[in-house]
């Protein structure tokens, strides 16, 4: 089903670049130098496109015998808002074209097609550079910056060709306003694009998906948007030679926000790190809290939460168990969750002290703190960590379906007090689409 959704997507933008480079090569190009400047452009954008570190973040290995999948859209989804974007200066390039009208002060009129050519072609040029300096799968962004382009070229460039604009009084200072209008509506269209591609690989529910792209829109989105705007404002005045001065703000931008990913990729190498020192220590079995992680995001996923709260759940649950470390006996094989309740409560305050000692965010140690609490008294959060790693305990060394179905009932029988009805629920719903996807 997943690949019937993208194809849905794919098959638009493939037909639309067809249409586009089939109509420019039958009436040749219009204004060469200009679709040639924006083409170097775009191509550059491509280029410089971001390449994935890992197909994953570091806490989430491939089961042993399996192959790891390689670098795709919808695993950049650790990455902070905005940082979605691979490809910001090309994408603010093609916008720009899109949105041209005049070329020092005479009318472009490229039109449609040729806008979707240029930009068709100029992503193939940069992307194949970019593919040679090892770059993942390209189908998906290659897809929606044509039909993003395509939208905002055809909501704009038939207005120019026709005079509509002129006819409306849409000119001088109200053009900015006409521009800023067009390119909100093109900010939406490509927030429900990328929800609907990250839907379809890997079957999430979309609500989520969409509000996650439209809380990062206030990112380097909106620097794209204004990137774009601005450019074709300033070549429409000044020409050609305003395009690169526009542009390096943008590309100012792009380097500071890889080093801002770069600092926060540490980070996360640093908590994945520490929650290896429980395994390392012998306090818990080996991937208990890279499993607790992983399961914990896609059942915080399931419940609706944001970007922002699935960081926080993530390294909470890596650090769950690390008041294990400051008990004098160890747990037997690290399971807290058969412990008293007193006891769970002991370990999980000692956690969260030695969390804000390594220097976690205050929520995390919150979480790690809170995690052994009647669960009317937790946040939701914390729900689910101490829901998945009871589950992790109970399902150790139960394997098949006929475990998991133990645990979760189990799990559901302890609703009254230990666990939320509706955390369960989510992370039988999440388990059951594992399954099914083999």
């Amino acid at each position: 089903m997943s690949r019937r959704t993208a194809g849905w997507l794919h098959a638009p933008a493939a037909a639309l670049a067809c249409w586009g480079l089939g109509h420019t090569l039958w009436h040749g190009l219009t204004g060469p130098r200009t679709a040639l400047a924006f083409g170097a452009l775009i191509a550059a954008g491509e280029a410089v496109r971001r390449v994935p570190a890992e197909a994953r973040p570091p806490f989430e290995r491939p089961p042993t015998g399996r192959r790891a999948r390689a670098p795709s859209p919808e695993n950049l989804r650790a990455l902070p808002p905005g940082l979605r974007e691979g490809a910001p200066l090309g994408a603010a390039g093609a916008l720009g074209y899109a949105l041209l009208g005049e070329v020092g002060g005479r009318p472009a009129a490229h039109g449609v097609p040729q806008t979707v050519a240029v930009v068709v072609a100029a992503q193939l040029v940069g992307l194949v550079v970019y593919l040679v300096r090892g770059g993942g799968p390209v189908l998906d962004p290659f897809a929606r910056r044509v039909l993003i382009a395509g939208f905002a070229a055809v909501c704009c460039q038939p207005l120019y060709t026709s005079g509509a604009l002129r006819d409306w009084g849409v000119t001088g200072p109200v053009r900015p306003l006409f521009l800023a209008v067009l390119l909100v509506l093109t900010a939406l269209c490509d927030a429900v694009l990328v929800a609907a591609l990250i839907r379809a690989r890997t079957g999430w529910p979309y609500g989520p998906l969409l509000r996650n792209e439209l809380r990062a829109l206030p990112g380097i989105g909106t620097a794209i948007c204004a990137t774009g705007a601005v450019s074709a404002l300033a070549v429409a005045v000044a020409g050609l030679w305003a395009l690169p001065v526009f542009c390096l703000p943008l590309l100012l931008t792009q380097i500071a926000f890889r080093r801002y990913a770069a600092a926060r990729a540490t980070y996360r190498q640093t908590i994945a790190s520490l929650a290896r020192a429980t395994e390392i220590a012998g306090c818990t079995p080996p991937g208990h809290a890279r499993r607790v992680a992983a399961l914990s995001r896609e059942v915080g996923r399931e419940l609706g939460l944001g970007r922002p709260d699935l960081e926080v759940l993530e390294h909470a649950a890596l650090m769950h168990d690390i008041g294990q470390l400051s008990l004098v006996d160890p747990v037997p094989e690290g399971a807290t969750a058969p412990l008293p309740p007193a006891e769970q409560r002991r370990i999980a305050l000692l956690g969260g002290a030695v969390a804000r000692q390594t220097g976690a965010p205050p929520e995390v140690a919150v979480i790690v703190e809170r995690q052994a609490d009647p669960y009317r008294q937790q946040p939701v959060t914390a729900r689910v960590v101490r829901t998945v790693n009871a589950y992790d305990d109970l399902v150790a060394g139960a394997a098949g379906p006929a475990g998991r179905l133990r645990a979760l009932e189990r799990l559901r029988l302890a609703t009254a007090r230990d666990h939320e009805p509706r955390v369960v629920e989510a992370l039988a719903r999440v388990l059951a689409r594992r399954e099914n996807a083999g």
